[in-house]
């Protein structure tokens, strides 16, 4: 099936927006399908607050209707808990909320941004979305990661480069219990790290208050350099910092 051919088929769809690559370019094929697409964003403890600030910029530009609303994942036990299938439970009780949105605003399809390459084996969320009826045009239409960055730069999105971003959730080991004040930790250095201009790196937790950082080989050379910046922010927030010459 081709894009046009499924917006033709569902010509008003609600779309779960992250603000990420994949999202981003179904909502900007949907908008020139002419479709009657409405973004929406839930806004969780799992995503920071700069994620927030670009899907609303990328929506405005696109210009498609924006709805944020506010959810608390961690209030959810079986979440906290961090359990191994945390993202299949975390995913349910998220697009259980997006499903409410939706249908509140008279829509009847729910989209997400999974694409071809994404492998259900590997992603336990995707068991939730199929149970919940959640469709992906971009899966059901055999576009993979690569052609999506290929047509969303030619559509002139600045999502088209962006890094791979995964939940704040995904900084904390499986089984340890997920709380406010490590997910702000992880968000505080992240945001330090950004600031210093790095980018596509990690902070991970080993609890209790050890920060692990991991980079992509090609800034490790930096990372080295500028080692006693990097212990300045970091250390300002956990007690131990680490810094992982692995490939992430």
């Amino acid at each position: 099936m081709q894009l046009q051919q499924f917006f033709s088929q569902n010509p008003r769809i609600a779309v779960a927006f992250s603000g990420g690559v994949d999202s981003s370019y179904l909502l900007h094929a949907a908008k020139n399908a002419a479709c009657d697409v409405h973004a929406y964003f839930l806004k969780a403890e799992f995503q920071p607050q700069f994620e927030l600030c670009e899907a609303r910029h990328i929506a405005e530009h696109i210009g498609v209707r924006f709805t944020v609303d506010e959810f608390s994942v961690i209030g959810e036990a079986v979440v906290a808990k961090n359990p191994a299938d945390r993202c299949y439970h975390c995913k349910l009780k998220i697009f259980e909320r997006l499903w409410a949105l939706a249908r509140s605003d008279g829509y009847s399809v729910l989209c997400d941004g999974t694409n071809a390459d994404d492998d259900e084996s590997d992603r336990p969320g995707m068991k939730a979305l199929r149970e919940l009826g959640v469709l992906s045009p971009l899966r059901i239409c055999g576009l993979t990661k690569a052609e999506i960055r290929r047509l969303s730069e030619q559509a002139g999105l600045s999502t088209h480069d962006k890094p791979a971003y995964a939940c704040l959730a995904t900084r904390i080991p499986t089984g340890t219990l997920i709380t406010q004040e490590y997910l702000d930790m992880v968000e505080r250095a992240e945001s330090a790290l950004f600031d210093l201009g790095f980018s596509d790196f990690r902070v991970r937790i080993i609890p209790p208050d050890t920060a692990k950082i991991q980079m992509p080989e090609a800034m490790w050379d930096e990372a080295a350099t500028r080692r006693i910046e990097i212990l300045a922010v970091i250390g300002a927030i956990f007690k131990n910092v680490v810094l992982d010459f692995v490939s992430r």
